[in-house]
């Protein structure tokens, strides 16, 4: 469980109506694989110990009898075990029946959970035998001992502060008012749902709405698991459907007519940083909670969970396309809608050659679209410099002219010397004044065309450089409308392809593709026998790892023990450890030291879960120290 993640797994034994003691091995069964698999939550269906389908046998002594002997056989066995464990079974208190989740731990019963919403409609009729939830708190006499009874059971470990787990059982979900919600809002971290949800058609995709959308209302992991084979086929069918969610995202997922254990890892550490972050989620605030306090030793969970190296692009290609296509669209109306607002009559664009000067012209080229404007109205400028090569400048010269834009080229080579000169700078010095002299000449010619155009200037920039600080202050750091703000690099590539493969011209298409392949480099050093001599990823580190560092790192607030552990984890045998720790440090160190970029930032779009604008999600002193994540990194 160190980082947070506890292993989690949803149970569907084989079993047969009415048959405790045959149903009662199978449960043990999975118990026993579930301790093998060092499981922590292990969740079973609905009346599992008799079956779901005993209808009026529920009313035969012998069913319940035989029920609470197998139930005290189930809860022998996981004597020595800290592994929480939640059972249906069919219980009786104050002489009526109620359809229960038992939870187990260590040879001890913790609580007992009865179902609130009995349905009794169609196929169901729940209420002929059952008796629906009281109200208040109870406790019963259950095998000997009495443990609590009732709705609002919260189980809170001792050991680790972030885990607290609830249960409720199958309709409780389908109800408009779930038991989940004031669980979760009493401080259940892990919710379970014990549940017999029978297959008909469409249920199955609405049934993973359901998980999936409580789990994202309620910012919790939610364990779903279902009966299965052995349930009545006199009118029914039951799938033995099984997943895990985790805040609006499907960890597993069994699938239909399977039985055994569908496991994976909830990050209960993430789920409480997250709440923490919602105000609409006031967490503790439901007073009438029973705490029932169980310990759970901390180890080191092995995951199975998928974590996505590239967590800002989708894997699949369908997903992909529609995420461009989305960005490309809100790009686009956030630029229109400030066009309309100022009332400028141009755009001007630096174009470089480079992946990011692409978007935003191509942004720049959609919301011209939706204005119903010439694309002449687009003043395009490439500016070549000392470190400008062939590749590049003839890329960008072509990718204006086929779009139809304003295209001015500006050499600023003398500019820039006249510059060195008056500040008594020796051009033979390569410095950061040699490379930043380049990047604010740019920015003034783009900013003195913007006035004798009446224009806006549109920033380039992405969000990764900005995570990094990598521009230039008062250069590319500075624009009028910054539309590639809250877009990753890896995503940015991914957009510029996008759109090279939806495009009917071939000329279009041909140089975007040289643009997508096409090493990312500001050209701020002269070029080496006419090729890129400065390559962005050697000096400051590959942005796929950065930008899984700013996902997990900034987004989700992971300490860096934990965000280089996941990293290890996604890129596999794609960069060893030290490579790893190398280029995290410098994530963190560039971080903190470059908020002050980040302070000043020009409007922008937010597009993603992530933005480090001032005005949007992210605040943060310019002067903030580092030396605590610095601390945990030279520690790893």
């Amino acid at each position: 469980m160190n980082d947070g993640f506890i292993k989690t797994a949803a149970a569907t034994p084989q079993i047969r109506v009415a048959d405790c003691e045959y149903n009662a091995d199978k449960i043990i069964g999975l118990i026993a694989e579930a301790k093998m698999r060092a499981v922590k939550v292990l969740v079973f269906p609905e009346l599992c110990v008799t079956g779901y389908c005993c209808h009026d046998l529920f009313y035969q002594p012998v069913l319940l009898n035989g029920a609470l002997e197998q139930l005290a056989r189930i809860v022998k066995v996981t004597s020595g075990s800290d592994m929480l464990s939640a059972v249906g079974c069919p219980i009786v208190f104050h002489g009526e029946l109620y359809n229960c989740a038992v939870i187990i731990q260590n040879g001890e019963i913790l609580g007992v959970i009865p179902k609130k919403f009995l349905p009794n409609y169609n196929e169901f009729y729940e209420a002929r035998q059952f008796t629906s939830a009281p109200d208040g708190k109870f406790d019963i006499e259950l095998l000997g001992k009495s443990v609590p009874f009732g709705l609002n059971l919260l189980f809170e470990c001792s050991d680790i502060p972030e885990l607290t787990f609830a249960a409720e059982i199958c309709e409780d979900l389908w109800s408009p008012d779930p038991p989940s919600t004031v669980l979760a809002l009493g401080g259940a971290v892990i919710v379970a749902n014990l549940s017999a949800s029978n297959e008909t058609i469409g249920k199955e995709s609405y049934r993973k709405a359901l998980v999936t959308g409580q789990s994202a209302r309620l910012i919790c992991g939610y364990v779903f698991a279902s009966a299965g084979e052995g349930e009545s086929t006199q009118d029914l069918i039951f799938g033995g459907h099984r997943m895990i969610a985790e805040n609006g995202r499907m960890l597993a997922d069994s699938g239909l007519y399977t039985t055994g254990l569908t496991i994976s890892e909830i990050d209960v550490q993430k789920l409480t940083t997250e709440r923490r972050r919602n105000t609409s989620f006031k967490c503790g605030a439901e007073p009438e909670m029973r705490r029932i306090t169980f310990a759970m030793r901390p180890e080191r969970t092995v995951l199975t969970r998928n974590v996505e190296a590239l967590p800002f692009v989708p894997q699949s290609a369908s997903e992909k396309d529609k995420r461009c296509f989305d960005i490309l669209q809100m790009q686009a109306h956030g630029l229109s809608a400030r066009i309309r607002h100022t009332g400028c009559k141009t755009l001007v664009v630096g174009i470089s050659g480079g992946l990011d000067s692409c978007l935003a012209l191509l942004v720049s080229v959609e919301a011209m679209k939706i204005l119903g404007r010439s694309m002449s109205d687009i003043v395009t400028v490439t500016m070549p410099c000392f470190g400008t090569t062939n590749r590049t400048k003839s890329n960008a010269e072509a990718l204006c002219t086929i779009l139809g834009t304003s295209l001015r080229v500006i050499d600023i080579s003398d500019s820039v010397r006249q510059h060195f000169k008056d500040i008594s700078h020796d051009e033979g010095d390569r410095n950061v004044t040699y490379e930043n002299g380049q990047a604010r000449e740019r920015t003034q010619v783009l900013m003195d065309i913007a006035n004798e155009e009446n224009g806006l200037v549109i920033g380039t920039g992405d969000l990764s450089e900005l995570a990094l600080g990598w521009a230039t202050y008062n250069g590319d750091h500075m624009s009028m409308y910054g539309v590639n703000a809250s877009v990753p690099k890896t995503l940015v590539r991914h957009i510029v392809y996008y759109y090279a493969q939806n495009t009917d011209n071939n000329a279009l298409r041909e140089v975007l593709t040289d643009i997508f392949n096409t090493p990312v480099s500001p050209e701020l050093l002269p070029a080496k026998d006419g090729e890129i001599s400065q390559i962005t990823e050697d000096l400051v580190g590959p942005y796929e790892l950065h930008d899984f560092f700013l996902y997990n790192g900034i987004r989700w607030g992971f300490p860096p023990k934990k965000v280089y552990r996941l990293a290890q984890y996604a890129f596999g045998e794609s960069y060893d450890s030290e490579t790893i720790k190398k280029w995290l440090k410098t994530f963190y160190r560039r971080f903190f030291a470059q908020q002050f970029k980040r302070s000043c930032l020009p409007d922008g779009v937010k597009v993603g879960s992530v933005s480090l604008s001032p005005r949007g999600d992210w605040r943060m002193p310019s002067d903030a120290s580092s030396v605590v994540w610095l601390k945990e990194i030279n520690e790893l």
